[in-house]
């Protein structure tokens, strides 16, 4: 199984209205290991990482007014994807391209004022 990444709106009751995704695997955010292995790992939280690390325990979902606050962890995060793939067992590459999908998503949820799931 794969975690995947969505953009959400919000609609007039206030639910989530999901945007269409992206084609060729852009909504991919890695395999169902990585929730514990790399995003939610200890090597995230020990750089300063606080959303991602929430999908060790279930899926997580980035609302509207925490869009620039994940932005910057994320950006914060990118230097070090090289150092958290190979410590969670995963190719370099692989994990640039699925973070990449991530931020993409969080960019276009910040375009029209929605957020984030990656479940």
């Amino acid at each position: 199984m794969s975690l995947s990444v969505h953009t959400f709106r919000y609609d007039a009751d206030g639910g989530h209205d999901f945007l269409d995704d992206p084609e060729n695997g852009a909504e991919l955010a890695g395999f169902e290991s990585t929730r514990k292995r790399l995003w939610g790992g200890e090597d995230a939280v020990a750089l300063g990482a606080r959303f991602l690390p929430r999908l060790a325990r279930g899926d997580l979902y980035v609302e509207r007014d925490d869009v620039a606050d994940f932005l910057a962890e994320c950006a914060a995060l990118r230097p070090h994807l090289g150092e958290l793939a190979v410590r969670g067992g995963y190719l370099p590459d692989y994990v640039r391209e699925r973070f990449a999908n991530i931020v993409a998503a969080a960019e276009r949820a910040r375009a029209v004022g929605g957020g984030i799931v990656i479940w």
